[in-house]
Order: structure tokens, then C-alpha cells, then sequence
């Protein structure tokens, strides 16, 4: 006696093979439905979770609205970021008597940090060139005064255009971020491992000297200390460029990447500390994130704009630039060739243990 013959009764024959297979063939149509729709469902999470990331970025309108074009340099392959570094959430006042606020005001703020960072065009490579923030320059409009002084004159479009004239790079896109969330950007991302060349302490905090793993406390106290050191604001820059090689080094890594939790806390962190223009949309910061997906640690190069020394103008204490040196490292980061001229100038390199 068959197996079909004994699963069925007298009154519900057996079931044909074609019916069997139709069946099967149904069967299999509801799974595959189901995994297009969960596929489907996933993919909208991840939309949403973009955009709930890009939402949370602030942006700073029509940043290059105001600049006339025809004085602006030729552009380039890849992007060019000016990126600003401002204490604007803090209750202790960032640089310069004009800037007190504890929250962002447009132009009321001079900026501590600015870096020139370019994105070759195939996201394998970068640069970040620091500009002290005391380098006398000239401020369109405004004459000659510390470079960090025209955030506070004009915000964004004057900043812009002070660095693109300097430098003749031409700047694609404008960023700040808030140096008082860098505590919990650092704790975000596990901490960062930096080679610390002198010994600091503020508030209780300490931060000593050699190879540590810094939480964010202390990492915010490293980057803000000047005083302290033997080079002043020239040490404070290499700090803080320290830092951001840490962060991004850690942020790069495999161990933040392949945890999900980790990396959307990161990114979740960062984007409540960062603003940008806001000719970059969701979509914008989500392929530029992507497109940077081959970046390695050890293929960004961090530079100082070359410098003569300092001195005084009035009353203010200033840093003069080598226009020169300067121009041919410009010229470097217009041709995709910073390495090269870093490479011809070892000196010039953030160290592996800046003081």
C-alpha cells in the first residue's frame, strides 16, 4: 500500500503531482514575497535612519551666496572642505573679546581651529593643512587682521573667501565642528590612543605624558591646552591635528566598523557636533561617507602652513606666514601632490609625538 494511499481517506482522493508542484511553486512565491518585502523594509530603515543622521546635521544657509564668483579660484578634481573649529557650546568663551556667546551667534565668534581638507577624487587620499589661528592676513574688506577674526566679521562667506584668497584653493564646501562635543564624539568612539609629548592638567583632569588611551574628558583637555606648552598655539595646532589623526584613525578601524552599535553611536555623536553647508544634502553627506570607504589612516597627510615666526601688530599678538613656502604648498594641494611636497619636507609632518 502507498504512503499516498494510506494519508488519504476513501472520500479525498489522493493529490495529483501537478497539484503538488503548483503548490510548491505558491509556496515558494510566498517566500520570495516575503523576503522582497523584508529587503524592501530594511532598505527603508536604512533611509530613515540616513536621514534621521543628515537631519540632525546643522546647516548654515547660502554660505557661498554672498561671494562673487569671478574672484573665486578655478576648481579642482575631488573636494576641498574648509573646516572650522569653534567652542560654541561651551560655557567659557572661545577666542577673541567678541566671542563670549555660549551658543552660536552668525558672525559673533572668531574661530580656534581651521583646516583646509582635501578629498582626492577617488577618496583614497586626503590632506588637512592647519592655519594658526593668529596668522595676519588680509580680510577682504577689512584689512589685515588675525585670520580667525574673519569668522567673527562675516561668518562662513568671509572665512571663505579669506582662505581662498590666501591660498588660491577654491573651497567646495564649509564645516564646523564644535570642539566642545569633541568629549563625546572621543567617548563615542571608545576613546583615542595618542603619544602625548607633555604632561596636562586643567580642572582636575590629567592627562599625562607618553602613549595613553584618552577618554573624552581628557581629550578634550588636550586639545585645549596651550599655555602650558613650549610652542604655544603652534603646539596646540599640532594637538589638536593629533587628536583628529586619533579619531579618525579609530573611527576607520575595523573594530568600530564591523560593530553596528559602535559605529551608528559614532556617527549618531558626530553629526550633533558637526554643521555644513547647506548646498550638502542627506544624500550628499551619505555618498560622500561612502565614497570614502577605501580611506586608510596612513593616506592622510597633516601639514602646518609654513610660517616666518611671530610678533605683534598694535596689541595683538600674530604668527606671519613664509608666503612663499606657503604658495608652494597650495600650489601642492591644487595638483594632488601634497605628499610629494611633504615627502621633500619631513620636517613638515604631524609627528607621532607632538608636545
Amino acid at each position: 500500500m502507498s504512503v499516498d494511499h494510506l494519508l488519504h481517506t476513501d472520500d479525498q482522493p489522493p493529490e495529483p503531482p501537478s497539484a503538488r508542484r503548483r503548490r510548491g511553486l505558491r509556496a515558494l512565491l510566498y517566500v520570495l514575497v516575503a523576503v522582497v518585502i523584508l529587503v524592501l523594509l530594511a532598505a527603508a530603515g536604512i533611509v530613515l535612519v540616513t536621514n534621521h543622521l543628515g537631519d540632525q546635521v546643522g546647516r548654515y544657509p547660502s554660505v557661498f551666496a554672498g561671494i562673487d564668483q569671478s574672484t573665486r579660484p578655478a576648481g579642482k578634481a575631488g573636494q576641498t572642505f574648509l573646516l572650522v573649529g569653534t567652542d560654541s557650546r561651551s560655557t567659557a568663551p572661545t577666542t577673541g573679546s567678541d566671542a563670549s556667546a555660549p551658543d552660536f551667534v552668525f558672525g559673533a565668534q572668531r574661530s580656534d581651529v581651521m583646516m583646509v581638507v582635501t578629498i582626492a577624487d577617488d577618496g583614497k587620499s586626503a590632506s588637512v593643512v592647519s592655519i594658526p589661528r593668529d596668522s595676519w592676513v588680509d580680510i577682504p574688506g577689512h584689512g589685515m587682521n588675525k585670520i580667525n577674526a574673519a569668522f567673527s566679521f562675516g561668518g562662513p562667506s568671509l572665512a571663505i573667501q579669506t582662505v581662498e584668497q590666501l591660498t588660491k584653493v577654491r573651497i567646495d564646501h564649509f564645516a564646523v565642528i564644535d570642539f566642545a562635543g569633541f568629549q563625546q564624539m572621543t567617548d563615542a568612539a571608545g576613546g583615542i590612543d595618542v603619544n602625548v609629548g607633555t604632561a596636562t592638567e586643567r580642572d582636575g583632569v590629567v592627562v599625562p605624558a607618553g602613549p595613553q588611551h584618552l577618554n573624552g574628558a581628557q581629550a578634550l583637555v588636550y586639545v585645549r591646552e596651550r599655555k602650558s606648552l613650549p610652542g604655544g598655539d603652534f603646539d596646540r595646532v599640532r594637538r589638536e591635528q593629533n587628536a583628529l589623526r586619533a579619531l579618525v584613525s579609530r573611527a576607520l578601524s575595523s573594530g568600530t566598523l564591523s560593530s553596528p552599535t559602535r559605529a551608528y553611536d559614532l556617527v549618531n555623536t558626530v553629526t550633533q557636533h558637526v554643521g555644513v553647508d547647506d548646498s550638502l544634502t542627506n544624500t550628499g553627506l551619505a555618498e560622500l561617507v561612502y565614497g570614502l570607504r577605501d580611506l586608510r589612516g596612513q593616506n592622510i597627510a597633516y601639514l602646518t602652513v609654513p610660517t616666518t615666526g611671530t610678533g605683534t601688530e598694535g596689541s595683538q599678538s600674530v604668527v606671519y606666514l613664509d608666503r612663499q613656502a606657503g604658495q608652494d604648498l597650495w600650489f601642492a594641494v591644487n595638483t594632488d601632490k601634497v605628499a610629494q611636497w611633504a615627502d621633500a619636507r619631513p620636517n613638515s609632518r604631524l609627528s607621532d609625538t607632538p608636545r
